[in-house]
Order: structure tokens, then C-alpha cells, then sequence
């Protein structure tokens, strides 16, 4: 099975990203193909420019979110919402990469008021994408300091994410007979 990990922060100092690294590690353990793909690594394209969605890494990217059973958005948010660089690559992507997915989220914000900002997103992608998101989504804002101190609780949290997601992608979406 692949999971497609997307870490959408630009910030060399990124939370979501360090999370969505352990992640990565928690599901390469138990032998699942992870395709870690981090925005900071593509210089895209502004959804809506002329030929955007002809640029060459758009296929690229394209076919790996489509080749995973499920995804994981991590992202950091800014005004009550999923960063625009993570908003711009689903747009450029769109159904023939995200359709059928299952979607789980990782989300590091500087407080605890934000803590529904993905919904307009999730929805979003639900809608137009018929995807099923689990609903326990990670909503971090500054429970850890660095990599090595991340507390235990939060541990919990993203093996429950990695376990819920690997149970959901192996059965959805269901064959219809």
C-alpha cells in the first residue's frame, strides 16, 4: 500500500512537517510505502496562471497523489485556514489526483481558536472529490518544542491517525457490485 504524505508548509521551522515526518517513519515501520512529498522541494505554479496546469511537475505530482490509497495533508494554518500553497496544489492537481481518497490531516497553528479551520477545506474535498476524511484529525498549536520532545499523548495521536488510515485505504472505496 502507498500513503502520500503532503507537507504543504514552506517554513524551514514547520511543525506540521516535523509530524508529518514521524508519521512517515510510524507507517515506513510496518512496511507501507510512504511518498513523502513537501512543497518546499517544487517551485509551482499560481493556480489560474496561463498553461499552469501544463507545467511538468503538475503531471508528476499528478500521478503519485493518484497512485496512493490514502493521503495525508500537513499543513500549517494561517487566518483560519489550510495554507494557500496546500489550497493551490489540490486546484492544480484536482479530481483525477485527490477522487476516492482517503484524507487525514495533520495541523499546527499558533493557537488553540483555529481548531475548526479545516472544515471549509475537508468539505471541500468531500464534495468535489468524494473523499472520505477521518475525522480525527491532529490540531497542534505549540505542544512541542523539537523533534526529540514531542510528548506522549501526541505520539498516540498520530499512531491512532496512521492506524485509522491504513484501515480506511485498504477498504475504500467500496466496490460497487
Amino acid at each position: 500500500m502507498n500513503i502520500a504524505i503532503v507537507a504543504s508548509s514552506l517554513s524551514p521551522k514547520s511543525n506540521s512537517r516535523i509530524l508529518a515526518q514521524k508519521l512517515a517513519e510510524k507507517l515506513s515501520l510496518v512496511s507501507i510505502d510512504v511518498d513523502f512529498i513537501d512543497l518546499r522541494d517544487f517551485k509551482l505554479p499560481l493556480c489560474g496562471d496561463e498553461d499552469d496546469h501544463y507545467h511538468p511537475l503538475i503531471s508528476d505530482l499528478t500521478d503519485r497523489i493518484a497512485g496512493a490509497a490514502g493521503i495525508v495533508i500537513a499543513s500549517p494554518i494561517y487566518n483560519y485556514g489550510i495554507n494557500a500553497a496546500m489550497k493551490n496544489l489540490v486546484e492544480l492537481t484536482g479530481k483525477k489526483a485527490w477522487h476516492d481518497k482517503v484524507v487525514g490531516f495533520i495541523c499546527a497553528a499558533g493557537g488553540r481558536s483555529s481548531y475548526m479551520s479545516v472544515m471549509s477545506f475537508a468539505n471541500s474535498l468531500m464534495l468535489d472529490f468524494h473523499c472520505l476524511i477521518i475525522p480525527k484529525f491532529i490540531y497542534i498549536a505549540k505542544d512541542f518544542d523539537d523533534i526529540n520532545h514531542i510528548p506522549d499523548d501526541l505520539k498516540e495521536r498520530l499512531d491512532q491517525l496512521a492506524v485509522t488510515l491504513v484501515e480506511l485505504a485498504e477498504h475504500y472505496p467500496v466496490e460497487t457490485r
